[in-house]
Parts: structure tokens; C-alpha cells; sequence
């Protein structure tokens, strides 16, 4: 991977800074890590080492990363913790601490997939999903978040998906990853008074956990380091003023959500609605044309603006 293009080579946006990265053994949480390191950064590297559906566990990925940042002449630790557990989060930020005094930035990366249709879901592979993105996230946060805001500063990102729209064969994923910005965003406003930012990544990207049926060259040309630039700027000081904001990447896309998202029609009757009355009026002016085939967007339609740059 190329961490120069797109955050410079050694330079000092993060400068002395300390950064813990859930997830960093592959794809995007490598990226970040990578891009954090070469930006002045120390890195504590988290990754327990399992294939992308949460099976097995393995020290390779996080020692890899970490042996590539000091290759690369930076600074970084590896932590082969599970997330999914309160200890295992927690020993993320623990480790921070000890090893380098603080920590200034949490990027929540970590998780898994596991595909399967609303009438197949397996109860222990949807705990799975809830513990890793969800628990880990909200473990991880809450450790870091008191130490954060003894200091009066601190950056979190969280990572979300446009899967989190909902998409055929992904409940569990879809449930977990729009949690995610209902967390963040709340995040989000209790930390701001202390100096504290947390912002949300949707990236738009093919990675290992990818479902084939929806693989596209769309999602294949993005690059990890494409949404490793975004990253590194928004947990860097010169990012203030941004916080509780949704992004989304593609190569040299970037966009930001409306927020909160805008009511696209209304209706309004003086004294209310009675059913009857909202059976003829809704088909007609809220969702004229509609049928129950159709959905208010599908997943191409969401990124039909940028295939059609």
C-alpha cells in the first residue's frame, strides 16, 4: 500500500500525538495506522487476528501493520485484544497509556460479516456482530472517553457503512453499522465541551468481508488510503470545528450527509388523520407510483451520483 499519496511521508499533522486503531491488521484499520504513523503519530495497532466472519484469531495481522510502520521509521505497539469483550477493549487504551502516557485519538474499526437473510440469522452470529461493532465500540469509547476528557482534548472516528441503508442479506451488518452513527453522533454532542470531537466514515469500498453480489469496480477503485486521508484530517487538531458529521469517500470523492436527513414529502390536515383517510391520501401523495417491490432507494441509487462522474 502507498501510505505517501494523499498524507504526505513522515510529516506532522498528528505530531506527538497518541492514536489506538481497533481492526488495524487489514484494509482500512492497516490504512489508518499506516497513514497516523506517518504523520508523527504512535500507534497502539488492535487486531485479533481473525478472517473477515469473525473465525480464528492470529498476532500476524496486528504485528505486521506495526512491523511496517517501524520499517517506515515510525512508532507503534500491537495489541492482539478482542474488542468484543470489556477487557479486551479495554486493554486497548490501557496499553495507549502505559506505553506512551495518554491517548489523543480512537479510531473504532474493528468488525466482522456474516451474511445471511432476516428468516436464516443465527442467534450466536448476530451476538457476534452486536458484540464486535457495537459492544467494541461502545467499550473502547468509554475507556478512552474518561481519559480524553481529563486532558481536554481528544478525536474519535467510528466506522459505518452504506450497507447500514439495508440491503438484502445483511441485517445483522445493516443493524450494527447504522447503530454506529446513532452512537457516534450522540458521542458526539456529550463529549464536544470538553474539547473532544466524533465523527463518522462511511467509505465506499470493496474489502475482504464484501458480499461477491455486490462487488462492483465502483467499490474495487477505491483505495484504503483514499479514506486513510480523510481520517488523518479528521482526528487531527486542524479539525475542530468538525464533529458529529457523517463522510463518505470514493477515490477523490468526498461528501458529507445532510444533517439530519430532510423529510423528502408531507402531508398535513388540520385536527389530525383518521386511518381511512390516510389510506387514500398516503399512496397518493407520499409514495405515488410505489409498489411493494420498491424500496425509497437501493444501494445503487445511493451511489448513482458518483458512478455518473
Amino acid at each position: 500500500m502507498d501510505i505517501i499519496r494523499g498524507v504526505g511521508h513522515m510529516g506532522g499533522m498528528l505530531k506527538g500525538r497518541v492514536a489506538a486503531v481497533t481492526g488495524a491488521g487489514n484494509g482500512l484499520g492497516r490504512a489508518h495506522a499506516l497513514a497516523f504513523a506517518a504523520q508523527g503519530a504512535r500507534v497502539v495497532v488492535n487486531d485479533l487476528g481473525t478472517s473477515h466472519d469473525g473465525y480464528g484469531e492470529s498476532p500476524g495481522p496486528a504485528d505486521r501493520t506495526v512491523g511496517e510502520i517501524r520499517a517506515a521509521g515510525g512508532t507503534a505497539v500491537a495489541n492482539h485484544g478482542s474488542v468484543a469483550t470489556e477487557e479486551g477493549a479495554g486493554s486497548v487504551v490501557e496499553q495507549a497509556i502505559r506505553e506512551f502516557g495518554r491517548i489523543d485519538i480512537l479510531v473504532n474499526n474493528a468488525g466482522v460479516i456474516r451474511h445471511q437473510n432476516v428468516d436464516e440469522i443465527q442467534t450466536g452470529d448476530w451476538d457476534l456482530m452486536v458484540r464486535t461493532h457495537l459492544y467494541g465500540m461502545m467499550f473502547a469509547t468509554r475507556a478512552a472517553a474518561a481519559h480524553m476528557k481529563a486532558r481536554g482534548y481528544g478525536r474519535i472516528l467510528c466506522t459505518s457503512s452504506h450497507i447500514g441503508f439495508g440491503f438484502a442479506g445483511q441485517a445483522a451488518y445493516s443493524t450494527v453499522k447504522e447503530g454506529i452513527v446513532g452512537f457516534a453522533r450522540t458521542v458526539a454532542r456529550e463529549l464536544a465541551p470538553y474539547g473532544i470531537t466524533c465523527n463518522v466514515l462511511r467509505p465506499i469500498a470493496a474489502w475482504r468481508g464484501t458480499a461477491p453480489e455486490i462487488r462492483n469496480p465502483l467499490f474495487e477503485s477505491n483505495r484504503p488510503e483514499d479514506v486513510a486521508a480523510l481520517a488523518t484530517y479528521l482526528v487531527s487538531e486542524g479539525a475542530d470545528s468538525i464533529n458529529g458529521c457523517i463522510f463518505e469517500v470514493l477515490r477523490g470523492h468526498v461528501g458529507i450527509f445532510v444533517d439530519p436527513p430532510p423529510v423528502a414529502r408531507t402531508i398535513r390536515r388540520e385536527g389530525g388523520w383518521t386511518a381511512e383517510e390516510l389510506a387514500a391520501a398516503v399512496p397518493a401523495e407520499l409514495t405515488p407510483g410505489r409498489t411493494r417491490e420498491d424500496f425509497p432507494f437501493t444501494l445503487p441509487d445511493v451511489f448513482r451520483p458518483l458512478m455518473e462522474k
